[in-house]
């Protein structure tokens, strides 16, 4: 079997690419073929066998037709723009029958909920595809308003908690920043206006006044990287924010499992994977309220710099749960793989 995947390829890295190449993983561990198609500019460009980098639309749907695979599967995240509607309506018809489509985002289902339709012309997109799989129970609901039928639809979390790798050690001044700040506040995200940090970085101010042994990594690259890095340079308490750029994930995992607290403020946010695997590794975390956080996440109003420094303060006065050492569980993959399977005997 030749699975074809369309995402965004790291770098940056990001959950919807942490899912599909964990999926093209296990595709290639029981003797599949995986190939990948970039639907997003990648920070750097790096020849690999069978991972394709279209410059424009033109050169992704010749890619489509030209590349022979048993099954197409889309990952699409954020709100679905209609150029991004555009994509899943080329790959909904030239991929007809053999078709995937994964929704990662829990924002658009949550601001689209109420006001969707059988007869909308997402209904219809969404409804091109043989099999659709949504991350968190409310995207079925929606599917189910579009039209989509049942057993077309699939609930399969993209989460694979982990343990860190024994064998990889954190870079010298990743480290040396870990430990030498007693509250270890981390931010693991892509550098946009999505994830609120130009909020998180003022309310750094207040946080290091109370607590002066603190300090604030954001690990991540993005549209914003020149704009945060002037923020915070302009700041008094610079010294004690250190953004990284991009961090490969197995250190990141290592750096999840250090940190006494992992921040996650939004604006437009689903159910993030880093604060699927802080909760795994026992990191507290403190989240934006957006209807779907797992149960042991403090929550913040959104854009509240205030409840983010009253949480802060809580839970630098209270003890790290105790960390899960359970074995690696890959089963949501295998249910992704359990779909292409009951598509291609259908097929034959």
């Amino acid at each position: 079997m030749h699975v074809l995947q369309l995402g965004p390829y790291p770098p940056p890295e990001g959950g919807i690419s942490r899912n599909y190449l964990a999926i093209r993983d296990e595709l290639r561990r029981v003797g599949h073929k995986c190939s990948v198609i970039a639907i997003a500019k990648s920070s750097a460009v790096i020849n690999e066998p069978d991972v394709y980098h279209p410059r424009n639309p033109l050169e992704l749907i010749k890619l489509l037709r030209k590349l022979d695979y048993d099954i197409l599967h889309l990952h699409i995240g954020g709100a679905i723009p209609p150029r991004v509607l555009g994509l899943m309506w080329v790959c909904g018809v030239l991929a007809k029958g053999k078709n995937v489509l994964t929704l990662h985002s829990g924002g658009y289902a949550v601001d689209n909920i109420e006001k969707a339709k059988h007869t909308s012309t997402a209904g219809f997109v969404f409804r091109l595809y043989r099999k659709i799989i949504g991350v968190n129970p409310l995207m079925l609901e929606l599917f189910e308003k579009f039209g989509v039928k049942k057993d077309r639809a699939h609930l399969i979390y993209p989460f694979i908690l982990k343990n860190p790798d024994a064998k990889v050690e954190i870079p010298g001044k990743l480290k040396e920043f870990a430990e030498n700040h007693k509250l270890f506040l981390l931010t693991v995200c892509l550098l946009e206006d999505t994830y609120d940090l130009f909020m998180q970085i003022d309310a750094m101010e207040k946080v290091f006044e109370k607590l002066p042994n603190a300090g604030l990594m954001i690990i991540g690259s993005g549209s914003l990287e020149a704009e945060l890095k002037a923020a915070i340079a302009g700041k008094s308490y610079k010294n004690r924010v250190f953004l990284t750029g991009d961090v490969p994930h197995p250190v990141v995992l290592h750096l999840i499992g250090k940190a006494d607290v992992l921040l996650r403020t939004t604006l437009f946010d689903g159910d993030a994977i880093a604060v699927r695997e802080a909760l795994f590794l026992g990191t507290p975390v403190i989240a934006t309220d957006n209807k779907m956080r797992p149960e042991g996440v403090e929550l913040i109003p959104m854009h509240d710099a205030k409840s983010l420094v009253e949480k802060i303060e809580i839970l630098a006065k209270s003890e790290k749960i105790a960390k899960i050492n359970k074995p690696d569980d890959c089963s949501n993959i295998t249910e992704v793989l359990k779909v292409y399977n009951e598509i291609v005997t259908a097929k034959n």
